[in-house]
C-alpha cells in the first residue's frame, strides 16, 4: 500500500511550509485542515482570500492547500483513502474530485457520508442534479457539489442577422428551422462532430431515455430503447446541417479552429472556448453569442451533460469537524458564488444562477445546468468510455446503418463493459 507521501506543493497563505498541529500562544493547540485541490480550478487570489476569511472566522484552525494535477489523480486519491488516519504523513483532509469520479471513490468505502449535513444544513434540495447525483449512493451524499461547466450553443451574431434569425431559437423545432436557414451561401449552419457523445446524451435524456440503466444491482446499455433512438434521430438531422465529420468527435479536428476559419454558424461547446475562437480570429470579437441548448419545448432548455466537481472527505481524515467546515464553507452561498464570478463556473445551485446573469455564456451555461445530468452513476462505467461503443454507434448511424441494429449492438457492449470489475 503506497503511504501518503506525496511531493505537493502547499499554497496556504498563512502557512509557508507548515503542516500538521501548529502552537498558538496561550498553550492552545490550532489544528490543520489539509485540501487538495485541482490545478486551475481556482485562482490563486481566490484562494488566499478564501484561506484569510477562513482562518480569521475559525481561530482553532489553519488550512493547507494543496494544488494537483489532474493527470494520476485517481491513483493519488485511492492511495489516500486507504492509508490509515494513523500514519506519519499526515493525508487530505478535504478533496476535490470530477463529480463523476466519486462513484469509483465510494466503491472501496472510503468516503464519509454527509447525509446529515447536506440535508440539515447545506440546501441538497437546490443542488444541480448534474453535480449532486453522482455524488449519492443509494440515497447517502459522499460528494458535495462545488461548481458546474456545460455545453452551450456559441454562434455567429452576425451570420444570424444576414439570415434574418432576430432571436436564438428555444425549441428543438426552431433550432432546426433556423439551422436550416444558416446552412446556406457557403456557410455551414451547425458545425457538429459525429461522435461528439456528450451532446448526443442531452438528447437522449430529453426524450426521456439513458445511455445505461440499473435493474436489481445490474447496469445494463439502454441505447436501443424507443426514448433513446428518438435522441439519435434528432442527432442525425441536426448533424446533417454541416460539414462536421461523421468519424470523428469534437476534437478531432478541434472545433474551435473550425469555427475559427469564419464560415460556421453554431457549435455546441463549453463558453470558455469563444476564447479561443477569438484569439485564432481576432474578427470575430463582439460577434459570439451564447444560448442553451433548446429543448423539446420553450419552458426549459434542453438537458446537457454537467462537468465540474465535488467536495469529497475521505473516512480517514483525523480532522473531520474541520473538514466539513471547509466543505461547508467552500460550497456556501457565498465563497460559492465569488468563485463562480471569477472563474467563469455555474454555481453549485440553482437559486444562485443570478449571480452569474450579467455574463452571457455563463448565464446560458447555468440556465441549461438546471437541466444537467451526468454519466450513469458507476464505476465500470470508466471501461465504457476506454472503448467508447457509443462513438462507433453513432458513426454507423450516420453513415446510413439501421438506428435499431446499430443500437442492440452498441448497448450489449455497454452492458459487457459493466460487468467488468473497474481497477
Amino acid at each position: 500500500m503506497r503511504l501518503r507521501r506525496l511531493a505537493l506543493v502547499c499554497v496556504s497563505v498563512s502557512l509557508v511550509g507548515a503542516c500538521g498541529l501548529v502552537p498558538q500562544g496561550g498553550g492552545t493547540e490550532r489544528r490543520t485542515v489539509t485540501v487538495w485541490l485541482m490545478k486551475d480550478s481556482a485562482s490563486k487570489d481566490f484562494l488566499e482570500r478564501f484561506t484569510e476569511e477562513f482562518e480569521r472566522t475559525h481561530g482553532d484552525l489553519d488550512l493547507d492547500i494543496r494544488i494537483q494535477e489532474w493527470t494520476g489523480i485517481g491513483e493519488k486519491v485511492q492511495a489516500a483513502l486507504e492509508t490509515d488516519a494513523t500514519g506519519a504523513t499526515a493525508g487530505p483532509d478535504v478533496i476535490e474530485v470530477g463529480n463523476t469520479q466519486v462513484p469509483q471513490y465510494v466503491e472501496g468505502g472510503g468516503l464519509l457520508d454527509l447525509t446529515l449535513e447536506s440535508l440539515r444544513d447545506w440546501g441538497m434540495r437546490d443542488w444541480l442534479p448534474g453535480l449532486a447525483e453522482p455524488g449519492r449512493q443509494r440515497s447517502t451524499q459522499y460528494g458535495i457539489p462545488w461548481y458546474a461547466a456545460n455545453r452551450v450553443v456559441i454562434y455567429r451574431k452576425d451570420l444570424f442577422r444576414q439570415a434574418g434569425i432576430e432571436a436564438p431559437p428555444r425549441t428543438r423545432e426552431e433550432w432546426l428551422t433556423a439551422t436550416e436557414k444558416l446552412n446556406s451561401a457557403g456557410n455551414q449552419g451547425i458545425y457538429l462532430a459525429g461522435q461528439d457523445w456528450y451532446t448526443l446524451s442531452g438528447f437522449v435524456w430529453d426524450e426521456g431515455g439513458d445511455l445505461a440503466q440499473e435493474d436489481g444491482g445490474t447496469w445494463r446499455g439502454t441505447l436501443d430503447t424507443p426514448a433513446a433512438l428518438r435522441g439519435m434521430d434528432f442527432y442525425r438531422r441536426l448533424q446533417a446541417l454541416g460539414k462536421g465529420p461523421v468519424d470523428a468527435d469534437e476534437e478531432h479536428p478541434p472545433q474551435a479552429g473550425v469555427f475559427a476559419e469564419g464560415r460556421v454558424a453554431q457549435i455546441v461547446a463549453v463558453p470558455g472556448l469563444a476564447r479561443a475562437i477569438v484569439q485564432q480570429n481576432p474578427e470575430l470579437d463582439g460577434e459570439l453569442g451564447f444560448f442553451p441548448v433548446p429543448g423539446k419545448s420553450a419552458d426549459r432548455p434542453g438537458a446537457v451533460f454537467t462537468g465540474g466537481s465535488d467536495l469529497v472527505i475521505p473516512n480517514n481524515t483525523d480532522a473531520r469537524d474541520g473538514a466539513v467546515a471547509v466543505v461547508e464553507a467552500l460550497a456556501g452561498a457565498k465563497w460559492n458564488t465569488e468563485l463562480a464570478r471569477t472563474m467563469n463556473y455555474v454555481p453549485n445551485k440553482t437559486t444562485l444562477a443570478q449571480a452569474v446573469a450579467d455574463e452571457e455564456g455563463v448565464a446560458a451555461m447555468a440556465a441549461g445546468a438546471a437541466q444537467g445530468r451526468a454519466t450513469p452513476s458507476t464505476p465500470e462505467w470508466a471501461n465504457v468510455e476506454a472503448d467508447n461503443p457509443i462513438k462507433e454507434y453513432m458513426t454507423k448511424v450516420l453513415t446510413g446503418a439501421d438506428p435499431a441494429t446499430e443500437a442492440r449492438r452498441a448497448s450489449r457492449r455497454i452492458t459487457e463493459a459493466l460487468a467488468v470489475p473497474f481497477g
